[in-house]
């Protein structure tokens, strides 16, 4: 193992052997684009508008990043849009991406909903509820390469989580949302889902399950109809994971088929068949990851912070309209 403490004063690399330093040389600079946020989450690159955006869940606000500009507010009361004050920690929206349209669509945590939005800056629902009860609080999202839309609902958003006298479905699931609006519940059996992202030939589901007692990556093989076969063990963190570090949360691919996964440490580099390459070493819990600029630039939401580092390699491009 080595490990590269000369880079950056806001993570390290550890490297498992030279798969790793193919990817991420030892000496990459790794820089701190955005700071004093309380949770940052969901990060997304708006290609038009050359910027990153981001969630500050607590703060219920959606942040942007630009090279020139710095950090501005790009849209407020982002997750949450009731009257009433909102009594919990995660008021905001979670995980963002872009529809093949490229529409921002939200998981916004208060409302209870996964939305898009529009170019006049209006909300459009795109899933509230399942079989008559609200979900508990969407989480991530992605869309595949036909249009149809998968997201996972924890109740990390609900003031008391899972003791929550709100909370409607007594499940965690994992959804698919169809280009006609039809609601589908692919899998019920995480307790604790969380981010979730397509290898590069869409065959294959990955689902982040965030509990410290199982912190391990789901491998769903998708069926032509679009729902999941029989999941996997994709890898298992647990001999990584110390009290503090994190567990798994949101996670990318790139177009070799890595997965490049936030963990205990930071963010965990697997090949496609669930071999650990090598870690980023954040020091803090660290929420999600995204490709951007020409593809080959990797964005942490690395807790109060942004990161940014170049790898050599590029991300799976988001999924545009056919």
């Amino acid at each position: 193992m080595n490990v590269d403490a000369a880079e950056s004063p806001y993570a390290t690399l550890e490297s498992l052997g030279p798969r790793f330093d193919a990817l991420l040389p030892p000496g990459t600079k790794i820089e701190k684009i955005a700071e004093d946020l309380e949770w940052s989450e969901g990060p997304v690159w708006d290609a038009k508008a050359k910027t990153l955006l981001f969630s500050d869940i607590p703060r219920n606000v959606v942040m942007s990043w630009h090279a020139e500009k710095g950090v501005t507010r790009f849209l407020e009361r982002s997750g949450y849009t009731g009257a009433a004050p909102f009594t919990g920690r995660e008021p905001g929206s979670n995980g963002l991406t872009f529809d093949p349209q490229g529409r921002l669509t939200l998981c916004q945590h208060g409302d209870r909903r996964v939305s898009r939005r529009e170019a006049d800056g209006t909300m459009t629902p795109l899933a509230v509820g399942f079989e008559g009860r609200k979900f508990n609080s969407p989480n991530d999202l992605v869309y595949d390469d036909q249009g149809a839309l998968y997201f996972t609902d924890p109740p990390y958003g609900l003031p008391k989580t899972f003791e929550d006298p709100a909370k409607e479905l007594d499940f965690q699931g994992v959804y698919r949302v169809a280009k006609d609006g039809r609601i589908t519940l692919l899998t019920r059996e995480l307790e604790r889902p969380n981010g979730l992202a397509f290898s590069p030939d869409y065959k294959t589901l990955y689902v982040a399950q965030s509990k410290v007692e199982a912190p391990i990556w789901m491998a769903y093989p998708v069926e032509a109809d679009g729902s999941l076969g029989k999941g996997r063990v994709f890898a298992d963190s647990s001999k990584l994971y110390k009290k503090g570090d994190g567990v798994p949360d949101g996670l990318k691919t790139d177009v070799h088929g890595n997965v490049w996964a936030t963990g205990p440490g930071g963010v965990l580099v697997y090949t496609s068949d669930g071999t650990l390459l090598g870690r980023i070493l954040t020091g803090v819990p660290t929420a999600n990851v995204a490709w951007g600029e020409d593809g080959s630039t990797l964005f942490v939401t690395a807790n109060h912070r942004v990161l940014r580092l170049q790898t050599r390699t590029r991300g799976m491009p988001l999924a545009v309209a056919h």
